[in-house]
């Protein structure tokens, strides 16, 4: 640490202030982001009461958070504040050594020959969630994110529960729902009725129906991601247990759905408003339409992935990443202090003019010219975080958008309505605000 570092001058923040700044960064962190670096530069510090808040911009603010060098900064204690009483112990809410030992052992439910197994058990449950959608050649107008967040549920149940969830999926439907929502709930104390309340409740009886499945999926043989939690084993032999389990379980599943969600929404959105582009990529879909598919396949849908990618630059389905600082750390000069929260923002970086030509602007083409992307800091387009944290889910994620996307475009042309603007709600996982109005009409 050099001997020069500066201390940082905390903006000035009254307690009525501080409120409206947080009520801010909830409702819209990319304007939150955008305001505060134009006033203050790329190092921003808040001191509301007993808490230090540090606001870290642009890409080298995450190359540095994300590595995390000498493990200066801690997940698990920025986001147990933020979300553990909903989300207690997931992968996410871990840190050094204990994180390295459960990610060690989840990687056995992503591996290369489970994944091709995930492939051939998804795609006729996707065909046939889509073709139920079924306008008539004149058109229907749905709902797309509900469409799909009903698909990704379903979805993430065969894959990692190894079950129809049947008549319960209305009810851990909402459960999810509801715990997601309660997450960042405008008054953190659970009384009765309020949101936390409702999470927490919510959590328990996600809690108590993944117990109940344990004894079997232990015994079992079964090849879904559950059940290779309930037999994963380390080196000496020791397992997790039942609690990690269904703490693992209840994480995975709401990452899984939500953000997958999340990300096709988007998606649909932006072919729907750029119909040149939805030609574009219904044509490599066609190209691709042979089956039985293959992740080789999957892999050669490039302009499929550069929009997934513009989609995901446009709209990251976590606008924000915080971690706690456990010790002193110099950053563009400035002594960052131990003990404050410091939050990057991927949404903003992926807004900033020194990185991205014209970055309000839709363009997928940015993705598909190696010489762009190598010029480009790595650091740049974060969202699926990076590090060791980068999501456990990265290639699944990717191979289940594409099935999706496919399966869509080779039965359906979809619009929006002349002039529509999706209304965006960026936290705590983006989705739209309307569940986005989709007109879908079958193709010849």
């Amino acid at each position: 640490m050099s001997d020069a570092a500066l201390p940082i001058v905390p903006i000035k923040t009254g307690f009525l202030r501080a409120v409206r700044m947080l009520r801010q960064s909830y409702r819209n962190p990319l304007e939150h982001g955008q305001a505060l670096r134009e006033q203050f530069g790329d190092v921003v510090m808040q001191k509301t009461g007993k808490m230090t808040m540090v606001h870290l911009f642009g890409a080298d603010a995450h190359q540095l958070c994300l590595l995390n060098p000498d493990q200066i900064l801690s997940n698990k204690k920025a986001w147990d504040l933020i979300i553990g009483r909903i989300f207690p112990n997931g992968l996410m809410l871990r840190d050094g050594e204990d994180h390295r030992y459960h990610r060690r052992l989840m990687q056995a439910g992503f591996k290369s020959p489970v994944m091709q197994q995930y492939l051939s058990k998804m795609l006729p449950q996707i065909q046939s969630s889509v073709e139920g959608w079924s306008p008539g050649r004149d058109g229907t107008t749905i709902l797309a994110y509900p469409k799909f967040k009903q698909l990704t549920l379903e979805l993430a149940a065969t894959i990692f529960l190894g079950m129809d969830l049947g008549q319960d999926a209305a009810r851990i439907n909402q459960a999810f729902e509801t715990t997601v929502a309660a997450s960042m709930p405008k008054i953190p104390v659970p009384i009765p009725g309020s949101l936390l309340w409702r999470g927490i409740r919510a959590r328990r009886e996600m809690s108590a129906y993944f117990h109940a499945q344990i004894p079997a999926k232990r015994s079992g043989g079964e090849q879904d991601l559950f059940s290779l939690l309930c037999r994963a084993e380390d080196e000496s032999g020791a397992h997790y247990t039942d609690q990690e389990i269904v703490d693992h379980m209840i994480f995975l599943m709401m990452a899984a759905h939500d953000t997958t969600t999340s990300t096709l929404t988007t998606m649909m959105y932006l072919l729907a408003k750029y119909p040149e582009w939805q030609d574009r990529v219904y044509a490599e879909c066609r190209a691709q339409s042979i089956e039985p598919v293959t992740r080789e396949q999957l892999s050669e849908m490039v302009l499929s992935e550069a929009v997934m990618k513009e989609a995901l630059r446009l709209y990251p389905p976590l606008s924000t990443l915080p971690k706690f600082s456990l010790k002193s750390f110099e950053f563009q000069g400035y002594l960052i202090p131990a003990g404050a929260m410091v939050v990057t923002y991927p949404i903003h970086t992926h807004y900033m003019n020194e990185y991205w030509h014209e970055p309000e602007r839709f363009n997928p083409e940015r993705f598909l010219s190696s010489a762009e992307v190598k010029r480009r800091h790595p650091y740049s387009w974060v969202p699926f975080s990076g590090g060791a944290h980068m999501c456990i889910g990265l290639h699944f994620a990717d191979m289940q958008i594409k099935l999706v996307l496919r399966e869509l475009l080779l039965r359906y042309r979809f619009s929006v309505s002349e002039g529509y603007e999706m209304p965006i709600q960026q936290s705590p996982i983006s989705k739209p605000k309307d569940g986005l109005p989709i007109e879908l009409v079958r193709r010849a």
